[in-house]
């Protein structure tokens, strides 16, 4: 086995791994990329775990599974299918695993049927996990690994319930728990004593805690500081902090940042034989403190049922439930009974849920053991779901398995829950990485199997290689099909029994597409499930499932943070209900011209992207083809001379007809901005400039500039050359230069015109301030403009090419150039530059994703379904989830009641409304306001349009008050109703009797 394992220093395909790199970084990958990974047992845990590890990218990933593949398996395992019952496990897994992913091996430890693994086999690898294996096979291993220094795990599903072991050895060093960016910022004092007390800028809080520890740069005076090595802090208030003794250190006199260095912790893990005895338990719902204990015994208890028995105990059987329970007693007399007797319950119980949560939490210990980034779970841990069984509870005889595929979840739900499972109708809002998993999910549980059944899918988008690291049912040969289409395909490959059920559609939701997404579509289905992956969306969807009154599934992910979220009609508030506070944008003023870190430079250079590449192309094509084009659009806008002189300079004075003048252009504009801009600003605000009172102006958050002189051996400032020339080339149809000689050699040609600094130039320094007005051009130098324009007619057909900003191509340019672009302005004001890595991911907003929180969230989503299916109708029967794997953390909350509103005696909620049918007249619908509610009607809208209101005029009242009300919408709006619209949202304002207006 040995001979197998070939170490080498590792390259990471940052195309494939983009979005899993924000969150684990590249020495946590490099690290993985020299870890061999063993799991035994592949059933449906052991392939989830495997599936999510070996998209994560280790070493090799190696499975143990010599068993016979048996009908009941298919319960969760995604990778069998019916034709292999009878194969070997791991061979007939083995190659669907490997398409995953083309770096990571994956072999097959080979074995019989009945041979147990053995600590022979596990020598050669980093991290060994064992699924659903005897508790006394668990012991043995793990005494050799605890000795060898080899991390264990070991983890197991019985029904509803899960249970997970960690054992990393006596002495595992974490290198960063947390996993959050490093705290950092501005200080303006540092007392010299024996505390020495730090004041940070009073803009922002630090953040910092008790404990923590600091470097730091750029201190004047007490520069010993700088680059020191780590020291302690302890909290004194929001902006102060104390660092330990100064006092033997200069006198401080300005400026400085600290940065928050992450240090090491080392955990001390205890072999599995002691924790049996003393067992640590990590928390997973606060709301079932005394579980973890019983589950402690309970599963110890089922181990010892099935060594004695040969079996585990029977479906809802009572007679091997009361073994249990008495096994269980001798373990710890304190257990709570009836969760045991569940337990023995379900103990043959499969549920693909189950095997998600679970198994993406295991992927994600697995990765940790590899990588050392992020906190392990110490050391067990135990899970359950018994929310999700139905509020009937099945009998015995329900629950026998009849040899079909969903036998792993009728031993749970019984057959009779199993079919109103099949006869379910979903809609599945995207099929990216939480579809995905999502839809693998219901395959296994047979959703929408049944003759009723329908599943409905919608995903605009078509498949990109960096989805292919956490949407596992895409393969490279799909890259650029529809995402819906390819996924839909793969799920009935799993489970058979969707071919023709599951319906894929393209279209966007969102207003424009209500006449694909419309009332007879709603009518036909019972749930909507989000799998998005922006707000707008989900706020739009949660407004139709509340106009619908239809049950909402909802979450999301970030890195290795995941929430979902229940919304059920008349029961909880919807998504909208509570939002987010809006994201903290940077000053405008501060992009311009202050900047003082790396995102103001990158905001800048993607702000510089557009104003070169992206607009002014887009105004020559619009002054082409759009008549009257001047006169319509600039007439509005105050810089006229400024868009003229724009369109002149693309369409005649500066138009290249070679390469070789794009590379001038770029070399000018490198000029203008790192050079001339810079002089020009430090002469409006020379560096010794004061403020009002006296304080130098360039101090705290403003950093002054320095000038770049232009070197065309600088690397950095050729890669700007390159970029910029290859853009404004896209522009005009130029074929690009890749020889690097050619721009070295234009570059230093280039004759650039003397800059001298202009006085009485304003500079913004507050967004309060007024934006300063460049002088307007007298309107006779504009006509002098437009006359030297080319008339649209003499270029017809001419048209240029805006460049699309696209993050993901290498070979565009697009991130080149906001990358060069922004590390020279760093350069100008002395901010650290960052690397095209980290800058793509700040300017083109990615989300940090990894698979082993998909496959949590969804899950627990899939775990919340269920009760949706039963129709609970109580709050808590209901979990609303927050999971961050880092730490690692779970977080239950039941869903937040729907707000209650009142008039009169009449309570209502979001849910509630008046319904009026057969298109009444609006006179119908004052009268019944008056008479059912002591209601009088002042004010009625539709959409945009006012319909009626008190005061709108005897003539029109009289005209409008007895007409059908689809009429009067139509009157109103001077717009046909289009045909598939078959009800009007409308919205009105009412008083009561003693003319208080009520809100309705």
């Amino acid at each position: 086995m040995s001979a197998k394992m070939d170490v080498d220093e590792p390259t990471i395909d940052e195309g494939l791994y983009s979005r899993q790199l924000y969150v684990l970084g590249h020495e946590a990958m490099k690290k993985m990329a020299v870890s061999n990974v063993l799991i035994v047992g592949v059933q449906g845990l052991g392939v989830e775990i495997a599936k999510d590890v070996v998209l994560a990218g280790v070493k090799s990933v190696t499975i143990y599974d010599p068993e016979p593949v048996t009908i009941q398996d298919l319960s969760t395992q995604f990778f069998l299918r019916p034709e292999d019952v009878g194969k070997p496990r791991a061979e007939a897994t083995v190659p669907r695993l490997a398409e995953l992913n083309a770096y990571v091996p994956v072999r097959n430890l080979g074995g019989t049927a009945g041979q147990e693994i053995t600590v022979d086999l596990i020598k050669g690898f980093q991290v060994v996990v064992l699924c659903g294996i005897p508790l006394a096979k668990q012991i043995e291993i793990n005494d050799w690994t605890h000795q060898n220094g080899i991390s264990f795990i070991s983890a197991e599903i019985r029904g509803l319930f899960g249970n997970v072991f960690n054992d990393f050895g006596p002495k595992f060093t974490c290198v960063d728990p947390t996993g959050e960016q490093p705290l950092t910022g501005m200080i303006v004092s540092v007392d010299k004593d024996s505390e020495g007390l730090v004041t940070c800028l009073d803009e922002t809080r630090h953040g910092l805690e008790d404990g923590d520890f600091v470097t730091f740069t750029e201190v004047q005076g007490m520069t010993e500081l700088n680059g020191c090595e780590p020291r302690k802090i302890s909290v004194k208030g929001p902006y102060t902090f104390t660092i330990g003794d100064t006092s033997n250190l200069s006198d401080y006199k300005a400026g400085g940042i600290f940065t928050q260095v992450k240090m090491p912790k080392i955990i001390e893990f205890k072999p599995l034989r002691e924790s049996l005895a003393s067992p640590e338990f990590f928390m997973t719902d606060f709301a079932k403190f005394d579980r973890p204990a019983t589950l402690h015994a309970g599963f110890q208890a089922l181990s010892q049922f099935q060594m004695q028995h040969k079996r585990l105990p029977r479906p809802r059987n009572a007679a091997d439930a009361a073994i249990v329970v008495e096994l269980a007693k001798k373990l710890d007399k304190d257990v709570d009974e009836k969760a045991l007797t569940e337990l023995s319950y379900q103990a043959t119980g499969d549920i693909s849920a189950m095997v998600a949560v679970i198994g993406g939490f295991v992927a994600q210990e697995v990765l940790k053991a590899c990588s050392a980034k992020f906190h392990p779970m110490v050391q067990n841990m135990y899970f359950d779901s018994l929310e999700s069984l139905p509020s009937t509870l099945p009998s015995e005889a329900d629950c026998q398995p009849l040899g079909s595929r969903y036998d792993g979840q009728i031993a749970v739900f019984g057959k009779s829950f199993q079919d109103k499972i099949a006869n379910h109708r979903q809609f599945l809002v995207g099929s990216g990485a939480i579809g995905c998993e999502m839809l693998k999910n219901w395959s296994m549980m047979g959703l929408a199997a049944g003759p009723k059944g329908a599943i409905q899918v919608t995903d605009l988008d078509t498949i990109e290689k960096s989805n292919l690291n956490r949407q596992f049912l895409f393969r490279p040969k799909d890259i650029g099909k529809f995402k819906a289409e390819v996924a839909a395909a793969a799920v009935a490959d799993m489970n058979p029994d969707l071919k023709g059920k599951i319906v894929t559609s393209q279209e966007a939701v969102g207003p424009a597409s209500e006449d694909v997404y419309s009332d007879s579509f709603f009518s036909e289905i019972d749930g909507v499930t989000n799998a998005l992956d922006n707000v707008k969306a989900r706020l739009y969807m949660d407004q139709r499932c509340v106009f619908y009154q239809k049950p909402l599934l909802e979450s999301g992910t970030l890195g290795t943070k995941g929430n979902t979220q229940v919304v059920v009609p008349f029961l909880t508030e919807s998504y909208a209900s509570s939002q987010d506070p809006p994201e903290k944008e940077t000053p405008s003023c501060t992009v311009k011209n202050f900047p003082n870190a790396i995102a103001h430079t990158i905001e800048w250079s993607r702000q510089q992207f557009d104003v070169l590449f992206v607009k002014p192309a887009q105004a020559a094509n619009a002054y082409l083809s759009e008549p009257n084009y001047l006169e319509s659009t600039l007439k509005y806008s105050g810089q006229q001379s400024e868009q003229v002189g724009q369109l002149l300079s693309f369409l005649v004075t500066n138009k290249p007809l070679t390469f070789e003048e794009c590379i001038v252009w770029a070399r000018l504009q490198f000029e203008e901005k790192y050079n001339n801009d810079i002089r020009q600003l430090l002469y409006s605000l020379p560096k010794d400039a004061v403020t009002s009172t006296g304080q130098p102006f360039w101090s705290g958050p403003k950093r002054a500039p320095d000038a770049l002189t232009f070197d065309s051996n600088d690397r950095l400032h050729l890669d700007y050359i390159k970029a910029a020339a290859n853009l404004h080339a896209f522009n005009y149809g130029l074929k690009g230069e890749t020889n690097e000689a050619v721009y070295k050699k234009v570059a230093d040609s280039v004759i650039v015109p003397e800059f001298t600094p202009k006085s009485g130039i304003q500079v913004q320094i507050n967004d309060n301030d007024p934006v300063p007005q460049g002088g307007a051009a007298p309107v006779d130098d504009l006509d002098v403009l437009i006359a030297k324009l080319p008339s649209p007619a003499s270029m017809a057909g001419y048209r240029l090419n805006p460049v699309e900003f696209e993050k993901d191509d290498d070979t565009n340019y697009h991130i080149d150039f906001i990358t060069a672009a922004s590390n020279l302005r760093a350069t100008n004001y002395s901010i650290n530059p960052a690397d095209r890595h980290t800058t793509k991911q700040i300017a083109g907003k990615i989300i940090p994703a990894i698979a082993t929180t998909t496959a949590l969230v969804t899950g627990l989503v899939c775990l919340e379904l269920y009760k949706i299916i039963d129709g609970k109708n109580k709050l808590d029967d209901y979990k609303n989830g927050f999971v961050n794997l880092a730490l690692p953390f779970f977080g239950f909350s039941e869903p937040i009641a729907a707000a209650k509103n009142k008039y009169g005696s009449t309570e209502w909620t979001l849910w509630d409304r008046f319904e009026f049918k057969d298109d009444p007249t609006l006179q119908d619908i004052m009268n019944w306001f008056q008479k059912e509610h002591k209601l009088s009607i002042s004010m009625v809208s539709q959409g945009v349009s006012m319909l009626w209101s008190s005061f709108i005029g005897k003539k029109k009242s009289e005209e409008r008050l007895p007409m059908k009300f689809s009429k009067l919408v139509e009157f109103v709006s001077k717009k046909p109703i289009p045909p598939h619209v078959k009800h009007l949202i409308v919205e009105v304002m009412v008083s009561d009797e003693d003319d208080e207006d009520v809100e309705v």
